[in-house]
């Protein structure tokens, strides 16, 4: 979208009862570093590689200016999600999207969710904690007329986070022509979110 970079969609910082969600960072890149590399099997088993595969520092500082850009510039947002105390957790990201897949933001009728939580951090509601805050920003943007989930359909524990929320399975599809990974497509408008707040807010 031409003049994207100028127009903030979203606060650069929002806080829950226990996190700090924010944009990622070069110099996350000595703190992230360790938490791809002990949760490699993991994270690796359900998130693309080029989001999450360990790597040299100077090539995953350089893939989070990466992430970095992509927010300044509305292509899409990746809240790196830190405990209060300044720990690596995981993401929380929103991607605009169209029925057809993920667009430019000025194209998109619709925004997705995506996420991912260190192995120790699983199963403490803080993915569902970081979803609610960021879908609670979502919700005030007019273009944005309801939210998808993708997970894969044999990971369990992703699929509980938009069951939690009130989203509903819409349709269970090949990843790609011809896969075996089967995805479940999980909807929800935003009225239909438990826990976000009436007027949206996060």
């Amino acid at each position: 979208m031409a003049g994207a970079a100028s127009v903030e969609v979203f606060p650069r910082r929002v806080t829950t009862p226990r996190l700090l969600l924010r944009p990622w960072q070069a110099s996350d890149a000595d703190a992230l570093l360790p938490v791809l590399e002990a949760n490699r099997d993991w994270l690796l088993a359900w998130v693309p590689a080029r989001v999450v595969a360990p790597a040299p520092l100077p090539d995953l500082a350089a893939r989070l200016a990466g992430f970095a850009e992509d927010f300044d510039a509305n292509r899409n947002w990746r809240f790196g999600a830190f405990a209060l105390d300044g720990r690596v957790l995981g993401e929380a990201g929103l991607f605009p999207r169209r029925e057809t897949g993920r667009v430019e933001f000025a194209d998109a009728d619709r925004v997705e969710l995506g996420y991912w939580v260190r192995a120790d951090a699983a199963g403490q509601g803080l993915v569902t904690e970081a979803a609610r805050a960021v879908l609670g920003l979502a919700a005030r943007v007019p273009r944005f007329g309801c939210v998808e989930v993708w997970c894969d359909e044999r990971n369990t524990p992703s699929s509980g986070v938009p069951r939690r929320l009130g989203f509903r399975l819409q349709a269970t599809v090949s990843e790609t022509p011809g896969s075996p990974v089967r995805m479940q497509v999980w909807t929800a408008r935003f009225t239909e979110i438990q826990g976000l707040p009436a007027d949206g807010g996060g």
